[in-house]
């Protein structure tokens, strides 16, 4: 009698992975509608050199305020360019603007915050006092001030975004690491001699990052709707690139005659966060967590 083996797919194996992911979103129909939102978003973003209909630069002057038709599914703007191209290609714009808003401040607000809740002393005292001075001020005015001093653009947004964002972070995972340092399998990690570090970076941190990536799913609703603000106001993406927030301010002036320049870049606006905000929903009640900051 021969025996045969069965082969196990390893760690890293793509069916191991799908297996996994599969049983993660069994029951999770929130999780799986903003996942469907936001991974058909970047589909659309990548694939933008295949399925965009025209260049979202070109601009027919002939068909300038042309409502949708056959050649121009969504219609056209006030320089004759395509809302629908200019809407695809913007999806990478505006998906940029999600992430890299949402990871510098994420891994800014988790270092300072794991340390300030871990070292305590004055070093907590500090981050504390100065997480109050900014907090003192409004959100989107001390954004604008920023970005007046660093300058117009993208980089001033994430620049804007870091200085400002890191706060809701810090303040989640310091509150996180003033519980678990009293824990158990703290206690027992610092008799057995373990470095500050080591239970940091090891013991602490492995617990607390799940919070804060819930919470970066929510925030990348406000970042996305702070882009568009700041677009709306000049001071983000410049024209004539293609970015939604850019599309709703060109289009503000023809919204009695020409609709479609401002609602279908809105509407993009609203799915793309629509999907961020359904992602937090669905890993908050996977994990018991809470949205907020």
């Amino acid at each position: 009698m021969t025996r045969t083996m069965t082969l196990h797919p390893g760690k890293w194996h793509p069916r191991y992975l799908f297996n996994r992911l599969s049983q993660g979103l069994r029951g999770q129909t929130t999780l799986k509608i903003g996942l469907a939102l936001v991974l058909t978003w970047l589909l659309i973003a990548l694939l933008a050199p295949w399925i965009s209909p025209y260049d979202p630069m070109y601009q027919d002057l002939g068909a300038r305020l042309a409502p949708a038709s056959f050649s121009h599914p969504l219609g056209t703007d006030n320089f004759g360019r395509d809302i629908l191209a200019r809407i695809i290609w913007g999806a990478r714009i505006d998906l940029q603007i999600c992430v890299l808003g949402v990871l510098f401040p994420f891994l800014a607000g988790t270092i300072i915050g794991a340390l300030s809740g871990y070292a305590g002393g004055w070093l907590d005292a500090v981050v504390m006092r100065v997480i109050d001075i900014i907090l003192a001020f409004p959100f989107l005015v001390l954004m604008l001030a920023i970005i007046t001093i660093v300058g117009p653009g993208l980089t001033g947004f994430f620049i804007a975004m870091t200085l400002v964002g890191w706060v809701s972070y810090a303040r989640l995972v310091r509150s996180r690491v003033l519980i678990l340092k009293q824990s158990d399998f703290i206690l027992a990690a610092q008799s057995l001699g373990f470095s500050r570090s080591r239970i940091l970076l090891r013991h602490l941190l492995p617990n607390v990052i799940t919070d804060a990536l819930v919470f970066s799913m929510s925030d990348a609703v406000l970042v996305l709707l702070n882009g568009a603000a700041i677009s709306y106001l000049g001071l983000g993406v410049q024209p004539p690139l293609a970015e939604w927030g850019v599309m709703v301010t060109e289009g503000q002036g023809f919204i009695t005659t020409a609709w479609w320049i401002t609602a279908f870049p809105g509407l993009a606006i609203v799915l793309l966060a629509m999907g961020f905000s359904f992602i937090a929903d669905g890993l908050g009640e996977k994990h018991g967590t809470t949205r907020g900051g």
